[in-house]
């Protein structure tokens, strides 16, 4: 009986180099799949921008629209937003109307979660309340 040193067939050394392959191009794949989820993340950020723009116009005209003054009505629609998008510095509030209504617009800046991109411009949302 001879004996023979193990020595891996070709079979085997080929496998072992395709996983270091596939290992590589998982490598050159995960900056493309991060990229591909914080453009998802910020449009889900800019859907709660323009969402919260809504809520705060809303508050404004419901507020300016009463009889009986309730206090200040754009404060009142920045109380209604989430302080993060409420600030003074990243939402603005713009009154107009006839005589039996009250409109507000709010304009909301949009946040960015994705590096190297700061300006995703504004949500804009307006509401209309009758007088009364």
């Amino acid at each position: 009986m001879s004996m023979r040193a193990h020595t891996p067939d070709r079979k085997t050394a080929a496998t072992r180099r395709d996983r270091g392959q596939v290992a590589i191009e998982y490598m050159g794949f995960i900056p493309l799949l991060l990229l591909v989820g914080l453009f998802a993340i910020q449009l889900g950020v800019a859907a709660y921008a323009a969402n919260q723009a809504g809520t705060g116009a809303r508050a404004a005209a419901r507020t300016a629209s009463q009889d009986v003054s309730r206090g200040d009505s754009e404060q009142a629609g920045r109380d209604a937003m989430s302080d993060w998008l409420g600030s003074h510095k990243n939402s603005k509030f713009r009154r107009h109307g006839g005589s039996g209504d009250v409109t507000y617009t709010t304009r909301v800046r949009i946040p960015s979660v994705v590096p190297g991109i700061d300006d995703w411009g504004w949500a804009k949302r307006s509401s209309t309340m009758p007088r009364g």
